[in-house]
């Protein structure tokens, strides 16, 4: 089983179209079946606990207790592949639309090792709207996962603290940012969060503020560029750092972002250069989609389409780590593939055509 899975997620970093069984077994010259390549897609469904014990040696080999945890959640559009429990209609708030797809919610630990950022994946989910229900506004028929993204996020950051991983910070976007999940790191994780929250979310300015219920939305408040303020937000027990930062779109209009931390002992530039790292898992969701196929399978059940998403994960990892060996990013790592395998058509054309065009 891991000889097939190392030869199949080698075979999706390698390929730059279509992958199938087919196409693996020849690939190979016949050495390994269509059947087998169907059989290792169809047996058991590999699950987050699969992926750590994968992982878990280059983690140990990079991890610090500067490192931090980052969530977040990305659909895979597949508009053309027959709907199933996963591949079905979820929100894209990128897009403000439905769009048909696989939505998976992942658990990425980001360091710096050897002078440069790594970023692994140690958990994931993938979305599984498994309820039927009928919508009070449209009466028209919809799906529902049985489980919110906020509780996927939850089980992945504690899975991460049972399992010795060494970190400091949780960083996520805006819509991982319930007072639930701050309230579960900081009190039953014992890590602290950095997170933006949106313009209309209550907040007190003090405890007293607090207790007597004068709660004002974030974007009321006058805060100073470069100032920091000390505030409660509704639901949080505890205090949190609050500061607003102030910046230019790429259409050039201006946008603000109101960041929080639970660690209060944190400046402003801290706060503000831990959270750029959030970043990396943009990075991640690129490149599991470009460079490892991710998108390319023509796998037709949930359990081969799950081991397929898992496989482009493990090829993900490979990449990771072949980029820490090179010091070579994962697309100019993925153009030398191409340019090797460029060069080595344009060879064997040459080798099979001794006709020339004469001048």
């Amino acid at each position: 089983m891991k000889q097939m899975l190392d030869i199949y997620s080698d075979y999706l970093i390698a390929s730059f179209s279509q992958t199938s069984a087919t196409g693996l077994s020849k690939l190979l010259n016949g050495e390994i079946s269509h059947d087998q390549v169907t059989r290792f897609l169809s047996k058991d469904e590999h699950t987050s606990k699969d992926l750590w014990l994968m992982v878990k040696p280059f983690i140990k080999k990079i991890q610090s207790h500067k490192g931090v945890l980052i969530i977040d959640d990305s659909i895979e559009e597949k508009p053309y592949t027959d709907e199933n429990d996963i591949i079905c209609w979820h929100f894209d708030h990128s897009k403000d639309r439905s769009v048909k797809g696989i939505n998976f919610v992942s658990c990425l630990y980001q360091n710096d090792f050897q002078n440069q950022p790594i970023s692994l994946p140690i958990g994931f989910e993938l979305v599984k709207k498994t309820e039927k229900f009928i919508d009070q506004k449209t009466g028209k028929e919809k799906r529902r996962s049985a489980k919110s993204k906020n509780e996927m996020a939850q089980e992945m950051m504690l899975q991460a603290v049972i399992n010795q991983v060494l970190f400091s910070l949780v960083l996520f976007d805006v819509w991982f940012a319930s007072a639930e999940n701050i309230s579960f790191i900081k009190q039953k994780l014992n890590k602290d969060v950095i997170c933006p929250i949106k313009a209309n979310r209550k907040v007190a300015l003090s405890l007293a503020d607090k207790k007597a219920g004068r709660w004002v939305a974030v974007s009321t408040l006058e805060i100073k560029e470069n100032s920091e303020l000390e505030i409660y937000l509704e639901g949080v027990e505890f205090p949190l750092k609050l500061i607003k930062q102030v910046f230019t779109n790429k259409a050039e209009s201006i946008g603000i972002l109101y960041l929080i931390s639970s660690d209060t002992t944190l400046s402003k530039n801290q706060m503000t250069t831990i959270y750029q790292r959030r970043w990396n898992v943009e990075c991640y969701h690129k490149s599991l989609k470009q460079n490892v196929s991710l998108a390319k399978s023509p796998t037709h059940t949930e359990k081969t389409q799950t081991n397929h998403f898992f496989a482009a994960l493990c090829g993900y990892i490979k990449l990771e780590m072949l980029k820490v060996e090179t010091k070579t990013n994962h697309f100019a790592l993925k153009t030398k593939l191409y340019v090797n395998a460029l060069n080595s058509a344009f060879q064997t054309l040459r080798e099979m055509n001794p006709v020339h065009l004469s001048a």
